[in-house]
């Protein structure tokens, strides 16, 4: 399995590393240079970095951009934006951040709920979040009356190399009692500063045993994967939280755990899961779906289509349990282009609500001065052409909101009665 991995990641990172699918991308250096001459006075350079913001739409984003807008809100900036803004006494910098999120707005489609303007500091933490990305320790738990209660470790976090486990019991950090400096300093001691190393000695969950680790805060990728109890034998839900560049390994080797155990059926449940790079789904569906077909594609307007072909994978990875999909108007993005697709090949039954009708391709552009604009710069396809709806993806049989408590078990006792062959 671990060679499996190996393969998905290495052909991962080939097809990241097409432009169209960069998850970030630099502007260009036509846009830089439209900055680089330094304006007479404040408006003049407002009005340039507005230009860097248009140049970047124009060139990138997935509908028409046209110059008559951007003058028109040229002309609402100068009448009102401004003077307001001024009036609330805010500094310079606020007044060009803000001002380019209004114009971005201002800009984008009415149905385009992704595409925004972040200043620098937020953007970095935008960007990680995109990635599935974290820094930290990894470790979360609750304060006991022996010490803090470890509930869990992130599986690729500096923490778990060193030995941490769930149900561990961590006694001191850096040197003082955990009963003694309370649980909100305990939380922040586990989020300190990249690169920094916090000394923790725990007791083992099995055997009670003493251990000393200083596990660094560092950057990874999260686990997006977790199974979740059904209530009914031989029926496995895997919940998805998020896709990112290593949730298909996170969903192998909950596969490689299900496989000698012979399911009847399988539930993957995307609620809430606001979706992250396509070519996480691209990767997951080939567990599911024949190997070397079209998977979808993605067209945007100034640049060429795009295929996803499924990955070629060994047979004895190839799984044909029954499947259902939970979804709701929270599904998004990637977790809605896996399930459309499913649900269109007739692989898996969708349960739930419609989804956010957000099957789009995104990528981020860096500014010059260190602000990021997210923006929507491709709309997804099925195989025979047809674009994915914005209205989202609709379920096979609809449940209302009021249910979402009993989807999971409703849906493990339909495919048990679909496996015993009790209905179609």
């Amino acid at each position: 399995m671990k060679l499996l991995y190996s393969f998905l990641l290495i052909l991962f990172v080939i097809l990241f590393s097409c432009p169209v699918f960069a998850a970030g991308a630099n502007v260009s250096t036509s846009n830089k240079t439209a900055t680089s001459a330094k304006p007479k006075n404040l408006r003049d350079q407002y009005l340039a970095y507005f230009e860097e913001v248009y140049k970047i739409m124009e060139e990138n984003y997935y509908f028409d951009i046209k110059r008559a807008d951007f003058d028109r809100f040229i002309k609402t900036f100068d009448e009102k934006i401004y003077k307001n803004l001024l009036l609330e006494g805010k500094s310079n910098d606020y007044v060009r951040w803000r001002s380019a999120a209004y114009l971005v707005d201002f800009m984008k489609q009415p149905d385009d709920k992704f595409s925004k303007f972040w200043p620098p500091k937020p953007a970095e933490t935008f960007k990680k979040e995109v990635y599935g990305q974290k820094i930290d320790l990894g470790i979360t738990g609750h304060l006991m009356e022996a010490g803090f209660q470890v509930d869990f470790v992130e599986p690729r976090s500096d923490a778990f190399e060193l030995g941490l486990r769930e149900n561990d019991l961590i006694v001191q950090i850096d040197g003082e009692e955990a009963i003694k400096i309370g649980e909100a300093k305990i939380q922040d001691k586990l989020v300190p500063l990249e690169g920094a190393k916090v000394k923790i000695d725990y007791l083992d969950a099995v055997a009670r045993a003493p251990h000393v680790i200083s596990p660094a805060s560092k950057e990874y990728f999260k686990q997006t994967v977790f199974l979740k109890p059904t209530g009914i034998q031989d029926i496995y839900c895997a919940e998805i939280q998020k896709f990112n560049r290593l949730t298909n390994e996170d969903m192998g080797r909950y596969l490689e755990y299900m496989a000698p155990r012979h399911p009847k059926g399988l539930i993957l449940d995307l609620r809430g899961n606001p979706g992250g790079p396509p070519l996480a789904a691209l990767l997951i569906s080939a567990f599911f779906l024949p190997n070397d077909e079209l998977f979808a594609y993605f067209e945007g307007r100034h640049k060429p289509r795009s295929e996803l072909l499924i990955p070629r994978l060994p047979a004895s990875f190839n799984f044909d349990w029954p499947l259902a999909i939970l979804v709701n108007k929270d599904s998004g993005s990637a977790s809605e282009l896996f399930t459309g697709i499913m649900q269109d090949r007739k692989r898996a039954i969708v349960i739930g609500q419609d989804t956010a009708g957000q099957v789009l391709l995104k990528s981020i552009f860096d500014m010059s001065d260190g602000s990021s604009l997210a923006m929507v710069v491709a709309r997804g396809h099925f195989p025979d052409g047809r674009p994915f709806p914005f209205d989202g993806v609709k379920p096979n049989e609809y449940i209302p909101d009021d249910k979402k408590d009993e989807l999971v078990t409703m849906s493990a006792k339909y495919l048990f009665l679909k496996a015993e062959g009790r209905i179609k």
